[in-house]
């Protein structure tokens, strides 16, 4: 049986992404029209986008194409992922000799011919440092292949199930016990009297000032209208269900409580009237679904300009046009609601740093608040 031979080139271009998917945690992206190159991206890390390409660049015309077409498709990728500085390594494993390779903007170029090329680029041994001893691999021809398409197709099968995993739908039992509560709630009011439970349970700055400070919990659960009930349930539905799918149940419903305080810690600043309902903890949830959002953007970066955000500015304009709305205790509970989901993390992306940050960002924004509301302000 005749041994497999896999051109050097070729072999290069497939270790090169072998290192790139399976050790640095990068992902293809599906260009149309992107002919002999592979694009990759990890957000995460200090290049998001390596290209490899493997076309043959025979002049600096050439060379120069290539460059403006690279910028145009970054220039959307900027857009989708809302992301200022696109850094890129361009790998070139075919270029003319009067082909000369220098750094344009954001992107850096560079020409590796073979394993031994790598020494030449100190960027390689800064940011990639174990590349050369990963791509000196003892298999050869059949076995070689075996190995590099195996490992590559395992490592993006285990990506693949975890995004699975975080996106897939679950029954959003917290969501459904909140909005249990908050009906039973309201219906309560209606037998007890809604000016007898606003009068014991809602926000107000002077009660919560003579240390009935549970106000700021319970506000959260009163509604002062059925209209109001209404809407705050069918946002609460929509949009609870897919936090507590996507941070889990206890974090989720962290989430709802620590922004539903942050609301009405907000409202009590800027506020002298009462204050009920579940949009300041309903606002916070989008703002956890925000900070999710951001960090998903490959997947959900369309969906952030033409969902999310649109959502959260009617909102806001809306609350600024109408009189009667608390849009103080919305702006606090989206921060709150980002702040919330920094503090617990978002599954795959947030580091143990991120979550200690989060902490610390929350606990001073709370101590903040806490010192205006009950201190700064006689």
């Amino acid at each position: 049986m005749n041994e497999l031979v896999i051109d050097p080139k070729e072999e290069l271009v497939m270790k090169l992404l072998h290192y790139f998917i399976t050790e640095q945690g990068y992902n293809p992206i599906v260009l149309h029209g992107a002919k002999d190159e592979i694009w990759l991206e990890n957000l995460d890390n200090d290049y998001k986008i390596v290209r490899i390409v493997s076309n043959y660049i025979h002049n600096m015309e050439q060379f120069d194409y290539d460059t403006f077409k690279t910028k145009q498709i970054l220039k959307q990728i900027k857009k989708k992922t809302f992301t200022f500085n696109v850094n890129t390594l361009s790998i070139y494993t075919d270029i003319g000799d009067n082909v000369k390779l220098s750094p344009i903007d954001n992107i850096d170029c560079i020409y590796i011919k073979d394993i031994e090329d790598i020494d030449k680029y100190d960027i390689l041994k800064n940011n990639f440092p174990d590349l050369k001893n990963d791509l000196n691999m003892k298999e050869k021809g059949i076995e070689l292949f075996t190995k590099l398409t195996g490992d590559i197709n395992n490592t993006n099968e285990k990506k693949a199930e975890k995004v699975k995993n975080i996106f897939e739908i679950k029954k959003p039992i917290v969501t459904y016990i909140l909005l249990g509560i908050n009906i039973l709630i309201y219906i309560l009011m209606t037998i007890f009297g809604h000016d007898n439970f606003i009068l014991l349970f809602g926000l107000h700055r002077e009660a919560v000032l003579a240390g009935q400070y549970y106000r700021l919990f319970t506000c959260m659960f009163l509604h002062a209208n059925l209209i109001h009930l209404i809407f705050n349930m069918y946002a609460l539905n929509i949009i609870g269900s897919q936090i507590e799918n996507f941070f889990g149940k206890t974090k989720y419903l962290f989430t709802y409580i620590f922004s539903g305080l942050i609301a009405g810690l907000m409202s009590m600043i800027f506020t002298r009237s009462w204050s009920v309902g579940a949009s300041g903890a309903i606002f916070g949830l989008l703002g956890a679904l925000l900070y999710f959002g951001y960090h998903y953007r490959m997947y959900l970066g369309t969906v952030i300009k033409s969902q999310i955000l649109p959502i959260i500015i009617a909102n806001l304009a809306f609350g600024f046009l109408t009189t009667g709305i608390d849009n103080a205790a919305h702006i606090g509970g989206l921060i709150g609601g980002i702040i919330g989901a920094m503090m617990c993390g978002v599954k795959e992306k947030s580091d143990t740093s991120d979550k200690i940050n989060g902490i610390v960002i929350g606990l001073i924004f709370t101590l903040f608040l806490i010192y205006i509301a009950f201190i700064y302000i006689k």
